[in-house]
């Protein structure tokens, strides 16, 4: 899930490249369990090298745990930059024109938090945090 801040940069990096150059979780067992099975039952693996493979597979399991919990603690930073813009008047931009008005609706989407900004009767929805560029009390 993306997570977007107010007046944040989306980022573009293409994340087809990012997945083919890292291993997963499960890639790491696939991995691990072939080489079990196909080892020379006369030469088998030295417990040294399964000791350290046992242990990279611990501190991938702790990295995956780590940015999970990143992710998730970024999440809760955006609802609750989104959720203290109600009743505020903000500047919205990446629209055909910048648009001002006053944050009367949040919405939480799978993409994100989703902002209702009201100017009158001039309604725009689905506006989100990263195209906040100004907040007045």
């Amino acid at each position: 899930m993306p997570v977007d801040a107010i007046g944040g940069v989306l980022n573009a990096q293409d994340t087809n490249t990012t997945q083919n150059n890292t291993i997963n979780q499960d890639d790491f067992i696939r991995l691990f369990l072939t080489q079990l099975q196909f080892q020379d039952p006369l030469e088998p693996v030295d417990n040294r090298e399964f000791l350290a493979q046992l242990a990279q597979f611990t501190s991938l399991e702790q990295s995956r745990q780590t940015s999970q919990n990143t992710t998730d603690l970024l999440s809760m930073n955006a609802t609750t930059q989104a959720v203290g813009l109600l009743n505020r008047q903000v500047e919205v931009s990446g629209l055909a024109t910048a648009f001002t008005g006053t944050v009367t609706a949040v919405r939480f989407t799978a993409d994100g938090a989703q902002l209702t900004v009201a100017n009158g009767t001039d309604v725009r929805t689905s506006i989100r945090l990263s195209q906040v560029t100004l907040v007045r009390p």
